[in-house]
């Protein structure tokens, strides 16, 4: 397990995580540290606990929203999913009814030529 100092509001905090992921655990404590010094400059010094707890629950409205976008996004996916298979048998009903009309052209095209050939006068 990895160790990594991370700073947030001027503080630092050490903080474990998995091996590989040092890099990311210090961007998303830069988010927050970000997040923090916007509100801060936003509302002023309404103290850190508070401060902490706006960015805490901005990040949960921020989870929340895509969790929602990404819920739609399935659902949307599923209907596609779902048109893209009726289209697909619609496609092979088509396919068979065409087939079949070319197949009962070809034989009444093979009916004409026979008949054809056996009403051909011989000279």
């Amino acid at each position: 397990m990895a160790q990594v100092n991370v700073t947030i509001s001027g503080r630092v905090y050490r903080m474990a995580c998995e091996d590989g992921q040092e890099d990311h655990l210090q961007g998303l404590a830069h988010r927050l540290d970000q997040t923090i010094s916007h509100l801060r400059q936003t509302f002023g010094e309404i103290g850190d606990h508070r401060l902490t707890v706006m960015a805490a629950i901005m990040a949960i409205d921020e989870l929340t929203e895509t969790r929602r976008k990404a819920q739609a996004l399935e659902g949307e996916n599923r209907a596609l999913k779902d048109a893209g298979a009726i289209t697909r048998d619609h496609r092979h009903r088509i396919e068979g009814a065409v087939a079949e009309r070319i197949d009962g052209a070809a034989r009444r095209i093979e009916q004409l030529a026979a008949a054809l050939t056996a009403t051909k006068p011989v000279n």
